[in-house]
């Protein structure tokens, strides 16, 4: 592909990034100006209070999630070769491929008035166990998902400590504690900002986790309420002030995250002996054993739940609807399509950038198109999807567009992850062979097929996979687009669920979960060969 074709493609990328956004704003712009009163009425005590447990929960999970993480990541850093520490380390790694949805119906299931634990629960309570709806149920599920990512987080900032650190405590005899507090303790606390924003955005776009364990008005952030005002009480102007304060509320955690998720590079020394800790004292090794055991249950308990809910389900009967079907392949068609223009925009302000930093335009230039597809992570999918379902339903189209709505907000949020996975390969790639293929006038259709597609075709699949992934569990946009013409297996579930069909709703999060996981494998396979 010519230069001057690359950069092309990155124009046409970035405008179809600004048309979806520029679009949910348009919509949002378009209700404020024809209805100021309705919308500044909005802002009233109510409004105020979901802000409040917004906030809070978000820093109670992240304090919740991160707090036990650092001690995680270091039981693991101090026995490096224990059995099944590989294991560990691939448990932790499954919430991270779950849909939320269906993590948090492993979390009823387990904790549930009806679940697993619930006897043994009743009887630590005194009496009939209540549930964990509410604020204990979100917190539940945020540290299911997000203690394992900070653990495996610091965990990296523990392995970039250079070996020669631990070789010299070890010759000085240097204790537990003593290393903890010279060596280990630095290395994390450079990671540890970083970390924390980023579980604390996470935290604050949860939409499903809320939606599903949140239990009433009490425990409702600003994302379940955009729901619920356009969905069920149509207050489109309650609907735009909620989404101005998402908006803004996104800013300030992306701002946070960005100001301090830099500094997690660890020291630039050169190892010259194998990492080696000194003697772990038995109290400690059985200190460390307890904990790792305690985080493991609680990370296997709501997946091990899953498992056992959906086999107990009539699988056979779910597999034979003919609605199980259609939602199954509307979410395969979505997800395929989804997956395809993440890659493609993935690709075209990748090979964009590439052009730019040949062309030396500018270390401007070049940020531009580093950071600007990444405002796809600052706009949350609901604050999208609530624009355009704003500005849709002036045409009484806004059901019909759900298939595109769904496709196209599901690749711009699973685009920069695309980005991440094609980058470094494409710029090899390019360094590599950008001035032979120019000698020998190969451009076009032939450098797509003799060059670029071999060296691009695994970074490829692994995008497509993950980001196929992505969008076959997300409910955030299909939550306010969905109807009866268009179903997605989390829809279904939704439906199932809302009308007490709890087992039918285990079989099918069952479903969605192994459909996931065999992506998410798929992608992690692709991205371990070696071309």
């Amino acid at each position: 592909m010519r230069p001057s074709a690359r950069l092309l493609a990155g124009a046409l990328a970035a405008f179809a990034v600004l048309l979806v956004i520029g679009g949910a704003f348009a919509g949002l712009i378009a209700e404020v100006g024809g209805n100021w009163a309705g919308a500044a009425a909005a802002f009233d005590p109510y409004l105020l209070r979901i802000v409040r447990f917004t906030l809070w929960q978000a820093v109670l999970s992240t304090l919740l999630s991160v707090g036990p993480a650092i001690f995680v990541a270091r039981a693991l850093s101090r026995h490096p070769a224990f059995p099944g520490r590989r294991l560990l380390l691939a448990l932790f790694a499954v919430p991270l491929a779950l849909p939320a949805i269906v993590a948090a119906l492993g979390v009823l299931a387990l904790y549930g008035r009806a679940g697993w634990l619930a006897p043994l629960l009743g009887f630590v309570w005194g009496g009939d166990w209540p549930g964990i709806y509410g604020l204990s149920g979100i917190l539940v599920a945020h540290v299911f998902f997000n203690m394992p990512l900070a653990t495996r987080l610091l965990l990296e900032s523990l392995d970039s400590v250079p070996a020669d650190q631990w070789r010299l405590a070890s010759q000085l005899g240097m204790g537990a504690g003593s290393g903890f507090r010279l060596i280990e303790w630095p290395a994390m606390r450079t990671a540890l900002p970083g970390v924390a924003a980023l579980v604390f955005m996470l935290c604050v776009t949860s939409f499903t986790i809320v939606l599903l364990l949140g239990g009433g008005p009490a425990a409702t952030t600003l994302e379940v309420a955009i729901y619920q005002a356009l969905r069920f009480d149509f207050d489109i102007a309650r609907a735009v002030a909620l989404t101005i304060l998402q908006l803004l509320l996104t800013i300030a955690a992306v701002a946070l995250m960005a100001t301090f998720g830099a500094a997690t590079t660890g020291e630039a020394s050169i190892s010259v002996a194998s990492r080696r800790h000194a003697h772990v004292p038995p109290p400690e090794r059985w200190a460390n054993a307890l904990l790792l055991g305690a985080v493991a249950a609680f990370v296997a308990g709501p997946l091990l739940a899953t498992l056992l809910s959906g086999l107990a389900a009539d699988l056979a009967r779910l597999a034979g609807e003919s609605s199980v079907q259609r939602a199954t392949a509307t979410s395969l068609a979505l997800a395929a399509v989804s997956a395809t223009l993440a890659v493609a925009l993935a690709w075209s302000f990748v090979a964009a950038r590439g052009a730019l930093a040949a062309r030396r335009s500018g270390r401007l230039a070049e940020r531009a198109a580093d950071l600007g597809p990444l405002v796809s992570l600052v706009v949350p999918p609901i604050v999208i999807g609530a624009g355009w379902f704003v500005l849709l339903r002036r045409t009484g189209g806004t059901f019909a567009a759900a298939p595109f709505m769904v496709a196209g907000v599901n690749a711009m949020m699973a685009m920069p992850f695309a980005m991440r996975a094609l980058k470094p390969a494409h710029d090899a790639a390019t360094a590599r062979h950008d001035r032979l293929a120019a000698q020998l006038d190969i451009s076009g259709w032939n450098r797509l097929r003799l060059v670029d597609w071999p060296a691009l075709r695994r970074p490829l699949g692994v995008a497509f996979a993950f980001s196929a992934s992505l969008s076959l569990g997300d409910l955030g946009v299909i939550a306010l687009f969905g109807s009866e013409s268009v179903k997605t297996l989390p829809y279904l579930l939704i439906e199932r669920m809302g009308a007490y069909r709890t087992a039918d709703a285990a079989g099918l999060a069952l479903f969605l979960g192994l459909l996931c996981l065999a992506l998410v494998l798929v992608a992690d396979r692709l991205g371990r060969e070696k071309p």
